[in-house]
């Protein structure tokens, strides 16, 4: 059943600074879709099934942009690495054991139970070069009621031996029949363009993929500009290019008619940032990895005030958590580190900017998501933040950011709707 009313004390973003809350309401769902938030119910809706979470908190679902499903295996090890050696000697390494389906089938299995029991609704994954094992984690992920798209990755230079395909033409041919076999197949599950960066995918394949992207109507995604010595890297492979985004946008995969989410931008010039709004890509901030990794701090106060488009990413396993509550927190301290430390004129990120990243701001790669305004997809989260006892009176906005900081997401989630349909 998707038409039905949710009570309790709601709370969405509008913009990218504005918070609302209304006690004790009502966010009707019509059809999957929502009709608004309420303070009584309308005539019209009387005749609506009503689950009533008073004194709960409900929020739209929240949306990850970035994530690599094979390295959930490995979160929290191995962190004291910066990115190109990471790789090297702990990424690909497990990324290699997805050639073997039984282990595939355990380790995504236990990803997807991760991703269904958090705050997350919409996702945007990294699977493996593997054709067959990214096949099986799109079973999954639509057995699990969420929406996502799911990448297989493209990988033919530049790589170890047991992750690095055949050729060119056969990655972009794989991919190709892989796309045809999955476009259609799944209600919530989508394919997306993935070379995994600039570095590992030759020139053949990333004008093959994108001549794929626009002949298909797929979206794109990849890294961009998340270390200096990646940047580099790229640089020397591509001489002709301005910048590592022009290389993208060179191979046609970097937005003008391809839906594109870049995650990171740590480090991106000037020009590419304006090659970034021009083109209309996505941004995927992930804080806990850029930290993690020694990458840097991402100036995201920078990118909202020139009205880019950009949502947060948990980035499993450069990221420890599965947490989009912990992502929040995270991008409101480095960008607070980013004001203390490089630009004074750069203020720190408020909660309900980042609030509205993780919700409205990157539901937006997936359409009008994210938010209970009047026809927005109904995804939502109720969570019970009477697990964390205190003994001051608090408004809802407070019992919001209480609840983000504290992580109530692990202990609190008493019911997940997504598209209007109940999976939790």
């Amino acid at each position: 059943m998707n038409s039905f009313i949710l009570k309790g004390d709601i709370c969405y973003s509008t913009n990218k600074t504005t918070l609302k809350t209304h006690k004790d309401a009502y966010a009707v769902c019509v059809d999957g879709v929502c009709e608004g938030v309420f303070d009584s119910i309308a005539k019209e809706y009387e005749h609506l099934p009503l689950y009533d979470y008073s004194n709960k908190l409900i929020i739209p679902g929240l949306s990850d942009l970035h994530t690599h499903a094979p390295q959930y295996s490995f979160r929290g090890l191995n962190m004291d690495s910066e990115l190109l050696s990471w790789l090297n000697n702990n990424a690909f390494y497990e990324e290699a054991k997805y050639s073997d389906m039984q282990y595939a089938d355990k380790a995504y299995s236990i990803f997807c139970d991760g991703l269904k029991n958090s705050v997350t609704t919409r996702v945007c994954i990294f699977s493996t070069i593997h054709t067959d094992v990214t096949k099986l984690l799109m079973q999954k992920l639509e057995e699990s009621g969420l929406v996502s798209y799911v990448g297989k990755v493209n990988m033919d230079r530049n790589s170890p031996k047991n992750l690095c395909e055949e050729s060119g033409e056969k990655s972009a041919s794989d991919t190709e029949k892989w796309i045809a076999d999955t476009k259609n197949k799944f209600k919530n599950t989508y394919p997306i363009i993935t070379p995994r960066f600039i570095p590992s995918c030759s020139d053949g394949l990333l004008k093959n993929l994108g001549e794929i992207a626009h002949k298909y109507d797929i979206p794109v995604q990849s890294h961009l500009s998340e270390n200096k010595d990646e940047i580099r890297w790229v640089k020397e492979l591509c001489p002709e290019s301005s910048s590592y985004g022009d290389a993208y946008d060179y191979f046609g995969l970097f937005g003008k008619g391809t839906k594109t989410v870049m995650a990171h931008c740590v480090h991106c010039s000037d020009e590419e940032v304006e090659l970034i709004k021009k083109n209309k890509v996505f941004v995927a901030h992930c804080p806990a990895s850029n930290t993690n990794l020694s990458s840097g701090i991402a100036p995201i106060k920078k990118y909202t005030e020139k009205n880019l488009r950009v949502g947060l990413g948990t980035d499993m396993g450069g990221g420890e958590k599965d947490s989009l509550f912990c992502a929040i927190v995270e991008a409101i301290k480095v960008s607070k580190l980013y004001y203390r430390l490089i630009d004074e004129t750069v203020k720190p990120l408020t909660f309900n900017e980042v609030f509205y990243l993780a919700t409205k701001g990157g539901g937006e790669f997936f359409g009008a998501v994210g938010s209970f305004e009047k026809g927005f997809e109904f995804d939502a989260v109720v969570i019970d933040d009477s697990v964390l006892p205190h003994p001051q009176s608090l408004t809802i906005k407070k019992r919001l950011e209480r609840s983000v900081y504290l992580s109530a997401d692990t202990t609190g989630i008493k019911a997940k709707f997504v598209r209007g349909n109940k999976i939790i």
